[in-house]
């Protein structure tokens, strides 16, 4: 049957890189025709806590999430959780690490940037980039940007400031998947054929990597994600369906930091759904939604 719930379940606010804040959100969302959404700020459920407890009925549904970075040896991945208890210690754990290596890379993107380049910040601008929740590259490109080291946010990231690497301060997809479901979640791996930069990860390589991570635990893959082909579309719903996993559907909006609207997902309320996708929302409706009903 045909689906007319329109949903988003990959989005930033002002906690991570988003512009938006947690109280915007939400008439955005309305206005973007959405009924189902999640917020997934990288390593942080702030943003989760602060609409958990102020949307009402009037609101769109609303299931927890976030996006923890990771790495091992074999990759870069990013895992994201749905309908987790964001007060449990099992994903508190996980955000505290991933936020203590997020603050030791942005001082020392901040250090490189000096040394390699001589551009320094006045410490006003400095106290306040570390005032913010979760700053990351964004954050440092709008200041390079500001004092005129770079023309656009984009090309101090690539041009400057991805000059340096940090393949050990990740947290690894073990870590992140068992804080999820330690938390009543459930790990999804977001836009699952993007690895590192223009890296594109399919075949073989994708086979080989599923199977490592739904070892350890994983259940899901964002197979509708604003960035790909139908094409691309189209495999990651069959390894879904190989690997009988669950599907999501994300835009990755951030607000004006990205230009990806809200509700951009592969997904619109006319098309059949994959069964995964079903499985997934039938799922999370038996999980603690905020807001309205779907």
């Amino acid at each position: 049957m045909a689906q007319t719930v329109r949903l988003d379940l990959h989005m930033h606010t002002t906690v991570s890189d988003g512009t938006d804040t947690p109280e915007q959100l939400p008439e955005k969302v309305r206005k973007a025709g959405l009924r189902l959404f999640s917020v997934t700020d990288h390593d942080a459920v702030k943003a989760c806590r602060i609409l958990r407890d102020t949307l009402t009925e009037a609101d769109p549904a609303f299931i927890t999430g976030v996006e923890f970075s990771c790495r091992d040896e074999e990759g870069k991945y990013h895992i994201l959780g749905y309908g987790y208890d964001p007060e449990t210690e099992a994903v508190q754990r996980v955000v505290r690490t991933g936020h203590g290596f997020r603050m030791k890379k942005v001082r020392a993107r901040l250090d490189f940037l000096k040394t390699e380049f001589g551009f320094t910040f006045p410490e006003e601008d400095l106290a306040e980039l570390f005032e913010q929740d979760n700053p990351g590259k964004p954050h440092i490109g709008n200041l390079m940007v500001k004092y005129g080291y770079a023309p656009t946010k984009e090309k101090a990231i690539t041009e400057y400031i991805n000059k340096v690497r940090f393949r050990s301060e990740y947290v690894r997809p073990e870590e992140a998947i068992r804080g999820i479901l330690g938390s009543g979640g459930i790990p999804v791996l977001a836009h699952p054929a993007f690895g590192s930069g223009d890296e594109l990860i399919v075949g073989e390589e994708m086979d080989a990597r599923l199977k490592r991570l739904t070892a350890m635990g994983l259940q899901g893959v964002e197979a509708f994600y604003s960035g790909f082909t139908p094409k691309l579309i189209r495999q990651m719903l069959e390894y879904a369906d190989a690997c009988g996993l669950y599907v999501t559907a994300g835009s990755d909006y951030h607000g004006t930091n990205k230009l990806i609207p809200l509700g951009d997902t592969g997904v619109d309320g006319t098309m059949d759904w994959p069964e995964g996708l079903h499985r997934f929302v039938e799922e999370i409706q038996g999980r603690t939604i905020y807001g309205g009903k779907i």
